[in-house]
């Protein structure tokens, strides 16, 4: 019992998971992607209107992945790592993926043997459906189906959807 109780205080009853990291604001879990609401928005240097202006992003439902929460505010970073802060009304909890495989195939079935709806090109940005641990279903140009969730940017490899 007293080797249980050292080893307990030295290294804690639990690790913490990564995904166990709540923003402080909304209790969402951090980091989590959005897309843009809007066609362009500023991307601050600081969480507040007084800070400079680094760029705009300028393409509505890109996906965004939120790294921190200060009040209104929300630090985001694009598929290439760029980002800032951006205010919260200009982001949407609906989630889209960015198309990085050239050509990528689009399925009728989480199956690769299954007829292909489309092709996607890279950096098409699509609507984000159910997800198994390999596959998600995705829409764009109105075409659905499925495709392999590691040609995605804005979902997490581990993540699952219903």
């Amino acid at each position: 019992m007293a080797i249980l109780s050292a080893y307990l205080i030295a290294f804690g009853s639990a690790p913490v998971a990564a995904q166990d990291v709540r923003g402080p604001v909304t209790n969402l879990p951090l980091p989590r992607y959005v897309s843009m609401k809007a066609a362009e928005g500023n991307v601050r240097r600081g969480p507040s209107l007084t800070h400079r202006i680094d760029w705009v992003f300028k393409r509505r439902g890109m996906p965004l992945q939120i790294t921190a929460e200060y009040g209104n505010w929300r630090k985001v970073q694009d598929r290439d790592g760029a980002g800032g802060w951006v205010h919260y009304a200009l982001l949407s909890g609906v989630r889209t993926v960015l198309i990085e495989s050239e050509m990528l195939p689009v399925y009728a079935r989480p199956d690769p043997n299954s007829t292909v709806n489309a092709h996607f090109e890279t950096g098409v940005v699509a609507r984000l459906g159910a997800c198994s641990l390999d596959w998600c279903r995705i829409s764009a140009g109105g075409y659905k189906g499925w495709t392999l969730k590691a040609n995605l940017w804005g979902v997490d490899p581990s993540e699952i959807r219903e």
